[in-house]
Formats: structure tokens, sequence, C-alpha cells
């Protein structure tokens, strides 16, 4: 990396979708924490390709150290409800129910992450699924509509319930996995589990 290259720069190059440098940033940032503040100022660039690399990079540093991000609690909230970018979306439905929630941000998030199983992507409903299932750690009472969700959209060619009430719809086959594992995870949670850790859909 050039002495005075930005964060910015590093995440600038490639298509929307493309990693990137997501990894090199994700190295400089565990080097020099006080430098996430620019990563996260990247989450609203202009620029889909670098918003899309900055999320997939804080994804990555919080999956061990949620705290990391916890600070920007209130704005990831906002950008979830707002975000468009399918990369962007997937990123922070992961990411934001890692974060040391209320119960009433926890609802505001889930009614989010509902909205997302109606995007047009896989992943992001995939991402949806888990990170619902993740908030039920923080709001116990969701816990029962979660995982009959989890449920029916594990069922392979089900049609489940739509939680917004728009009728019926059909989970993907990477939905349909990803249910079966949560639901397992969730049914028969570890004997010892570390205090507000996530469900971690990638290890």
């Amino acid at each position: 990396m050039a002495a005075r290259e930005t964060i910015r720069q590093m995440l600038g190059p490639g298509r929307r979708l493309d990693a990137g440098r997501v990894c090199e940033v994700v190295e400089l940032v565990e080097g020099s924490p006080r430098k996430i503040a620019q990563l996260v100022e990247c989450l609203w660039d202009e620029d889909a390709a670098v918003a899309n690399r900055a999320a997939d990079a804080l994804e990555r540093l919080t999956r061990e150290k949620p705290e990391r991000a916890q600070r920007w609690k209130d704005p990831l909230l906002g950008l979830m409800a707002e975000a468009a970018e399918k990369k962007l979306r997937w990123n922070l439905a992961l990411l934001v129910p890692r974060l040391k929630l209320t119960v009433v941000e926890c609802r505001r998030a889930a009614a989010t992450l509902h909205g997302y199983l109606d995007d047009p992507s896989s992943i992001v409903k995939t991402a949806a699924l888990h990170g619902l299932a993740d908030l039920t750690r923080q709001d116990a009472q969701s816990l029962p509509a979660v995982l009959e969700l989890l449920r029916v959209t594990g069922r392979s060619g089900t049609a489940a319930i739509h939680p917004t009430n728009k009728g019926p719809f059909v989970g993907t086959p990477a939905m349909r996995a990803r249910s079966r594992i949560l639901l397992k995870k969730l049914e028969n949670p570890p004997k010892k589990q570390r205090p507000g850790s996530s469900l971690h859909m990638f290890k």
C-alpha cells in the first residue's frame, strides 16, 4: 500500500460486486484499529462498489469482535433500512444483529430483515434469515416466530407464509439449507457460548 493511500482508495478498484482488496483492508484495520472510522465512512460512499466492499470488510471485522462497530449502531440501523445494493444488504443483515441492541432496536432491525425476504437475491434472503435468528439472542420473545419461519422455510419445496402478510413465498435451496442449520443451532444451543456471540454464517 502506498504511504498515503486511503482506505477509500484501496476499496475503489474493481466492479461493483468484486471483492477487490477487502482482505488487505481488513488486515490494515486489524493492525490500526483507529482506521475503522475511515472504513465505516465508506459505507455511504456515492460509488456503490466502494460501499459494497466497505460493508464486506466491516462484516469480516465484526465476526469475532462485533464491538468494533458498536459506536456506529444508530447509523448502521438506518443504513440497513435504506440500503438498495444487494451486497450492502447481505453484509448489513449479518453485521447489525451482532451489535448490542435494545429490544426496540432488535424489532426495528427485524422489520427491515423481513423486508429483505422480498429481495431478488438468494444471498440477501439467506442473510436475512440468519440475521433474524441472531436477533433472538437479544429479543427472546421473537424466538417462537423465527423458529416457525425457519421450520417452514427449511422444508424442501414448501411455500412459507410471508412474515409481512404478502402471501406465500418459496425458499431458495440456499435458504432451505441455511434454515435447517440455523434451526439446529437455535433448538440445540451450545452449553458454553460466549456472551453476545453471533451464530456465524461464515467461518
